[in-house]
């Protein structure tokens, strides 16, 4: 018997509603106990998919008007009996409820205990119930679309049909090895190959979309940087549409980092806007440039500005040398006046470099939001598409890809058929340790202790 858990669903916040959601064998029953149908029918008779208006009773007095929802096991979230409360969203009276549900015999939900219930029923697999995390932190569309794309199972989907082409391949030369005396026809090389060969070419397809993939869901630590007065703060202000960072024509104006997630061209930038560079005797400044190189060692994406008004100097040139080997941009700014800035060893050293006037350039953004998405990779992504999520199963579709190699290998050089076995039997378990078929029951929790309380 599933104990029936609770927890409020709805965010612990004032809103129009608060939804207290109730899972478990006696979850209806439960309800039953908090809430008075209006029409003094019983809310335990109620079917599926029905909703009932009442209200909450709390310490043996009415305490809300309110609506039930009942569904019914395995038609529900969780597969087991759910019944939803939504009462009015202000904060005391969301928790009054569910402290009158906990009255009534439920427990409360950990972290995710809805959706490892969900799991757990066979309801989704483990890709579909990380997608559900992902969908409720997705900051930017092409997040969101992303994750919706594999709570719906495009991830599963293909890793699936790859798993059932290995099992009957594996089957296949276990039965010929096994029993040889039987009439079992033999797996031809070359059917095996071809087997072999689509199985890594599916894989190797998902990791090589593995980084914009993770780009796409999760964002990008992005760094602003440059010598005072080239222009940053103005270009922050620019990307993030809002007043963020102070502009003046003072050097050395922004002294310590200032921080904004922006949505450019589909996805999000965890953008700082840094010190200039510079040696400085201020001591605060100082600070501030230590912070600026420190930021711009860990960025995933610098955006190097510099002034087209002004040669280049020492400050530039260390700038350029700190973007090596670094997926970078540079902005050369300020292109509204007389060019003094020679940019032979810019355009050598940036993976793209982009000519604007930030400060009054009406397509400015469009040209930087261009060059951004193709030096990730994501300019023509399709989120649609079976993506990997995050380093778990990274990880898994990896060592899967390793022994799908191995066998493949061995059978162009005509191994045995239970050697190369081992290698395909090794490379199903990681698979299915990759939707959850397989999965530790450490692996499990540690996903779900990661998900909001209600979810």
């Amino acid at each position: 018997m599933a104990k029936a858990i609770a927890a409020i669903a709805s965010g612990n916040a004032p809103g129009g509603i608060g939804v207290i959601r109730i899972s478990g064998d006696n979850a209806i029953e439960i309800a039953s106990r908090v809430f008075e149908c209006a029409d003094k029918s019983a809310l335990t008779e109620l079917g599926g998919y029905r909703a009932k208006f009442g209200n909450i009773i709390a310490s043996g007095k009415k305490a809300d008007n309110a609506v039930a929802l009942v569904f019914r096991a395995p038609k529900s979230y969780t597969g087991e009996d759910v019944a939803e409360i939504s009462v009015h969203g202000g904060i005391f009276i969301v928790q009054k409820t569910l402290e009158a549900v906990l009255e009534a015999g439920a427990v409360p939900a950990g972290p995710g205990e809805f959706t490892k219930r969900a799991f757990l029923n066979g309801k989704m697999d483990l890709t579909q119930a990380e997608s559900v995390a992902a969908l409720i932190s997705a900051e930017g569309e092409e997040s969101a679309k992303a994750s919706f794309s594999a709570l719906q199972g495009a991830l599963s989907n293909k890793i699936n049909s790859v798993l059932q082409r290995l099992i009957d391949c594996s089957a296949l030369m276990a039965a010929w090895v096994d029993y040889p005396d039987e009439e079992i026809p033999e797996l031809e090389t070359e059917s095996l190959t071809e087997t072999l060969r689509n199985a890594k070419n599916s894989l190797n397809e998902l990791l090589e979309k593995y980084d914009a993939g993770k780009i796409i869901t999760g964002g990008i630590d992005t760094v602003i940087a440059g010598k005072p007065n080239v222009g940053k703060s103005t270009l922050m202000n620019l990307l993030s549409g809002s007043e963020k960072s102070i502009v003046t024509q003072i050097e050395g104006t922004t002294r310590d980092i200032v921080e904004e997630n922006i949505r450019l061209g589909g996805i999000v930038l965890h953008l700082s806007d840094t010190a200039g560079i510079r040696d400085s005797s201020d001591i605060v400044e100082s600070i501030g440039i230590e912070r600026a190189i420190g930021k711009l060692k860990g960025a995933g994406l610098i955006l190097a500005v510099f002034d087209s008004s002004r040669p280049l100097s020492s400050e530039d040139e260390r700038l350029i040398s700190e973007c090596t080997g670094k997926k970078s941009i540079a902005i050369i700014n300020k292109t509204d006046l007389e060019n003094r800035l020679d940019c032979e060893i810019i355009n050598r050293s940036f993976n793209r470099v982009v000519y604007v006037s930030a400060e009054s350039e009406e397509n400015a953004l469009d040209k930087i939001t261009s060059a951004v998405c193709e030096v990730l990779g994501v300019a023509d992504f399709d989120s649609s598409a079976p993506l990997l999520a995050n380093e778990r199963q990274r990880l898994c579709c990896k060592q899967a890809y390793d022994y799908i190699c191995e066998a493949l290998s061995g059978a162009e050089e005509f191994l045995t058929y239970d050697a190369i076995n081992v290698m395909i039997d090794s490379c199903i378990d990681c698979l299915l340790s990759l939707t959850g078929k397989k999965a530790t029951e450490e692996v499990v929790n540690s996903i779900f202790e990661q998900f909001c309380v209600g979810k």
